[in-house]
């Protein structure tokens, strides 16, 4: 069998022009190589995140790819980890693809990469696998929502004269600097990484590199001082960063990271190049875990000593307390540094938000603008939602196929996205827009150490509520359906989906049950849980919406088991 073409480079097709048998599967096409275009390693099929991968190998990529462009209308093909392994005749409105990734009974990262060194699986981070990635904006509203509600709680609802403190510039980190400047603030982040801190400088994401910590500090001090934003960043390994900043005595306002402690393979060790890591790996993959591990720790005990220090400081969704437990840590001690989720977001996903996000599929920024325009007309009583857009607008660079990311609720999704298939009906938009979110959504995933944790109920390793997400997607007519498993290996299950709006009246048929089913069984886990603005949105008395969800029992910590957990006076009555 001969080797299949390696591509170093790809590009999303724009225009109107289909390769495919219809919109639906040219959408999922091209949101595969939306993926490609935006990968920080596209010759290793790695999107983002270490190693989260777009298909297992070669061969899969280039037999998807021939999947999708011979897959008939009702026809859904199957992929199981990067790999198609089916094409089944269904109906017309059954999903176009359907994928389940790095699911693994007993897993821990040995297992993983024993299975993956026999081609048997991949990693699927969140949006690399089902071809969701939109660059480096994908996590941005995540992280200026979390900057607000800092900014809320602590400095009189603003970040400007403030410092953040960060590391980690990778697809998803990379977009701390951005979104602290956005608030009138000032970011200081470090990667041991120049190629990667130059490749945020380009796309718009960091203003500036220096060469030491002394003169980003100093820089950093200066424009706040002058309350001007500014995004710098510096060369180092976050742990000595980190540690050097504490003995320098200069203490930020705020301090996070985004290093990729949940893959600590692909995170680097102190003392080791870029390239010598790259070597350590190869050679000796548990050496490498535990130099990883011991460096995480240090980071981690830094964070910890910040927030001891008066910083605001938080884990940003990188798993660094999990693994650092794995390593060693006592339990007590990683876990006093909060989690972004239930420390800020959470009242966000009990009104269904989150990161949702569209992709022009045409290519045509003009659709993207004209969208936004749209928001800020039909959704002009959601202050969350206009802020963000016009400041995204303004500072958001198109990374490949023009999208966004907006914290839209449920009924908002629903409203929005049929007004988007009548813009394309009208003629307004010059393609179909295909609609995905972030796996962190209100109710697709379940992860005890970051989306789930410190549930209200108490419920935070129940796995039903991203499995019951999936299932109701496939009911939605969704044309992509995930799921997956990842984060640090064991510890996160979560569904991925993306829906297609091409102007027809179907698409106003799939969109309005998909819509509201996938943001809806966000508010469903949250109201269940008890959190009382979700009961207030299921019970069709939330501020977004005056649409309700029908709730047959509500959950409570007391229940009847059996003839045991009847009353006397029951007995008797």
């Amino acid at each position: 069998m001969s080797r299949p073409e390696i591509l170093f480079s790809v590009k999303a097709q724009r225009g109107p022009e289909l390769r495919c048998k219809g919109w639906r599967q040219e959408a999922i096409l091209r949101m595969l190589e939306n993926n490609m275009e935006n990968a920080e390693k596209p010759e290793e099929l790695i999107i983002y995140g270490g190693i989260g991968k777009a298909a297992r190998n070669w061969e899969s990529y280039h037999a998807i790819v021939k999947s999708l462009k011979e897959l008939e209308d009702d026809e859904t093909l199957v992929v199981q980890s990067g790999m198609p392994v089916a094409v089944f005749r269904t109906h017309k409105y059954a999903p176009t693809v359907v994928m389940a990734n790095t699911n693994i009974m007993k897993a821990d990262w040995p297992t993983f990469y024993d299975l993956q060194d026999k081609n048997l699986t991949m990693y699927a981070n969140y949006t690399a696998a089902p071809w969701e990635y939109i660059g480096t904006q994908g996590v941005i509203q995540g992280t200026f929502e979390t900057l607000s509600a800092i900014a809320r709680l602590h400095y009189d609802d603003s970040l400007v004269g403030k410092i953040l403190l960060t590391a980690g510039a990778g697809g998803m980190g990379g977009n701390q600097t951005r979104a602290m400047t956005m608030h009138g603030g000032v970011a200081i982040l470090c990667d041991s990484n120049v190629e990667i801190i130059k490749r945020r400088i380009e796309k718009g994401f960091i203003d500036c590199l220096v060469e030491t910590l002394d003169e980003a500090i100093a820089m950093a001090k200066q424009h706040a001082a002058e309350g001007k934003p500014l995004g710098v960043a510096v060369v180092g390994n976050a742990a000595d960063i980190f540690e050097e900043v504490i003995q320098k005595g200069f203490l930020p306002d705020i301090s996070t990271s985004m290093t990729p402690g949940h893959d600590p393979i692909s995170y680097l060790p102190a003392g080791y190049t870029v390239e010598e890591a790259e070597q350590l790996r190869e050679t000796d993959r548990q050496l490498y875990l535990e130099k990883a591990r011991e460096t995480m720790v240090r980071e981690l005990k830094a964070l910890i000593k910040f927030m001891d220090l008066g910083v605001h400081s938080f884990e940003y969704g990188t798993s660094h307390r999990k693994e650092c437990i794995d390593a060693g840590m006592e339990e007590k001690e990683a876990k006093r540094l909060p989690g972004f989720v239930a420390e800020y977001i959470r009242p966000l996903f009990c009104e269904g938000r989150g990161p949702f996000r569209w992709v022009c599929l045409s290519g045509d920024s003009a659709d993207l603008r004209k969208i936004d325009d749209m928001i800020l007309e039909k959704f002009s009583d959601d202050l969350l939602v206009t802020r963000w857009i016009k400041l995204a607008k303004k500072h958001i660079p198109i990374e490949a196929l023009p999208a966004r990311i907006c914290y839209m609720g449920f009924g908002q999704r629903k409203a929005f996205a049929l007004e988007v298939n009548d813009m394309i009906r009208r003629g307004e938009l010059s393609g179909p827009v295909a609609f995905s979110r972030d796996n962190l959504d209100s109710g697709s995933i379940v992860n005890p150490t970051f989306e789930s944790e410190n549930m209200k109920d108490g419920g935070d390793l129940i796995s039903d509520w991203p499995m019951l997400n999936g299932l109701l997607n496939a009911i939605g007519m969704c044309d992509l359906i995930a799921l997956q498993a990842n984060y640090s290996m064991g510890e996160a299950v979560h569904t991925g989906v993306t829906m297609v709006a091409d102007g027809t009246a179907e698409s106003d048929m799939r969109l309005e049950v998909a819509m509201t089913v996938d943001s809806g069984i966000g508010v469903v886990r949250h109201a269940q849980a008890g959190y009382e603005t979700a009961r207030d949105v299921a019970n069709g008395k939330g501020k977004l919406t005056k649409e309700s969800i029908k709730i047959p029992l509500w959950w409570s910590p007391k229940a009847t088991f059996g003839p045991k957990d009847v009353q006397t006076e029951d007995v008797k009555a």
